[in-house]
């Protein structure tokens, strides 16, 4: 499938389909995307949760009750689960975790590249903690790239997939033990393949025309 393919047919399921699983070659394919999601700075705050047991979906689930009940169909149906988190703060430790391994990666040609790099990048946090007072949100933004690559590839690989706000992040994040590890649940995504009860696959794809949303300079 095309890219210009993928992004025309793509559509969010509405129901799964809970007899057709994805395969782990799949599975591989779509984590190694995650891990490789470019970040603001290599900031890389996040944490994905992945559930593929009735026991991991069904504690996701518990995050879809009451006003979001609409989305635990699709949560419990599907073949794959991931809560996409971020971390409640980019702490010392975590900076100085990815640094190592920027420097085990072979990044620095010497100790004065590494020192840069990492003030670069703290100035960047720091910008965001104490000026802009907006750190969760910068974070939460990084997030959402992987959201963005995570369903285009996904897409590419002709699997189906429902991106999700609607759901307790207090309860996911109770569920999951998630603020015990310094983390937050942002988003839901699920994976699969649709059932014959997605209404939402034979709608037709409706988009803002290109002369109302693009500007050429």
């Amino acid at each position: 499938m095309t890219l210009s393919e993928a992004v025309a047919t793509r559509h969010t399921v509405k129901a799964f389909d809970n007899t057709h699983t994805l395969s782990q070659s799949q599975i591989e394919t779509l984590l190694h995307m995650l891990q490789n999601t470019p970040s603001s700075v290599n900031s890389q705050p996040w944490h994905f949760v992945i559930a593929s047991t009735e026991a991991g979906k069904q504690a996701i689930s518990a995050a879809t009750s009451d006003a979001f009940s609409y989305n635990a169909p699709k949560v419990l149906n599907a073949s794959h689960v991931i809560a996409l988190c971020m971390r409640a703060d980019l702490s010392e430790d975590h900076l100085q975790n990815i640094l190592a391994h920027e420097e085990q990666a072979g990044r620095f040609r010497d100790a004065s590249a590494k020192a840069g790099q990492d003030k670069s990048r703290r100035s960047y946090v720091d910008l965001h903690r104490y000026v802009l007072r907006d750190l969760s949100q910068w974070m939460e933004k990084q997030v959402y790239i992987a959201l963005g690559g995570l369903l285009l590839s996904a897409a590419l690989m002709e699997i189906d997939a429902t991106p999700m706000e609607g759901f307790d992040t207090a309860a996911l994040d109770k569920a999951l033990g998630l603020r015990e590890k310094g983390l937050t649940s942002v988003v839901l995504v699920s994976l699969g393949y649709r059932s014959e009860e997605d209404f939402n696959a034979t709608l037709p794809k409706s988009r803002l025309p290109r002369e109302e949303i693009f500007t050429f300079i």
